[in-house]
């Protein structure tokens, strides 16, 4: 099979009601209706799953952890998305089809506005929670180019919205002035990329919901992106941090690869990768 084969929303939530307790979800949510610049991250998540069961690798995280062998996890593959406004709610259906079965959710980008409405889905289950975002921009306008749902705008909707406890940033290096008023007027705790130390000890508690933008990394390592913005972290140093994250990690995405730009399909490989640790980090007791 295809792994990244879509299903309809009808489908997918007649899957997700014979998944059980405690089990991790793998969804493709292949959306970039929100991007401002260039299309194409709504091919990304077959782009990643196939990288993820590539023959050139294997699916052992770092710990020892075999997940091929694993059946605590679940590819349920990629949600048909209608290409309009009723895009987010089919999002948010979806997730909380999965969330409704104690189970919880990895999702696979797209453009970063489909975080906006996961967040919504999962602020039912998880009140307290606190949204540990890695980025290269803050994505706090309150609207671009007329758009408040575009993908630079998903953390203004989560704050305005009161969907988490806490915003905690890491890797922004594009702040202008008025996302910093933005940063400012909601409370977000900063980590500049220009601050980041090697080990980085965040101090949060759970649960904790990880979205993660590709562009964090720098070009370097992850080419295949809409906007590449150098200065940017190590594949490494995001590895260290999933790692090294103590609280419970409720539900994570990853989002922007865009296929159009990747070279060699490194930047596939680097989200895989970021995919089978997160996977690792979700499923540790």
């Amino acid at each position: 099979m295809d792994p990244g084969f879509t299903r309809s929303l009808d489908d997918l939530l007649a899957s997700a009601s014979r998944l059980r307790p405690g089990q991790v979800v793998v969804l493709g949510l292949p959306s970039d209706r929100g991007s401002s610049f260039l299309r194409g991250p709504a091919r990304a998540p077959g782009c990643i799953l196939s990288a993820l069961l590539s023959p050139a690798t294997n699916l052992c995280a770092e710990n020892g952890l075999d997940l091929r062998a694993d059946p605590r996890w679940v590819n349920l593959g990629c949600l048909e998305l209608p290409d309009d406004e009723r895009c987010h709610a089919h999002i948010e259906m979806a997730v909380t089809g999965a969330l409704e079965r104690q189970a919880r959710v990895l999702a696979l980008g797209g453009d970063h506005a489909i975080t906006y409405p996961i967040v919504k889905a999962h602020a039912g289950t998880y009140p307290t929670m606190t949204l540990l975002h890695l980025d290269a921009h803050p994505d706090l306008y309150d609207e671009l180019d007329g758009s408040r749902t575009s993908h630079a705008c998903p953390m203004a909707r989560i704050m305005e919205s009161g969907l988490v406890k806490r915003l905690v940033q890491v890797g922004i290096r594009t702040s202008n002035p008025h996302q910093r008023r933005q940063a400012e007027r909601f409370g977000v705790e900063t980590i500049e990329m220009g601050d980041w130390a090697q080990c980085l000890d965040l101090e949060l508690d759970g649960p904790v919901y990880l979205s993660l933008d590709l562009d964090v990394l720098d070009p370097a390592f992850a080419p295949g992106v809409s906007h590449h913005e150098p200065g940017g972290c190590s594949t490494r140093d995001v590895l260290r941090l999933i790692q090294g994250l103590k609280a419970p990690l409720v539900g994570a995405d990853i989002v922007e690869l865009n296929p159009d730009r990747d070279v060699a399909g490194i930047t596939a490989a680097a989200a895989a990768k970021l995919l089978k640790e997160i996977l690792a980090r979700m499923l540790a007791p």
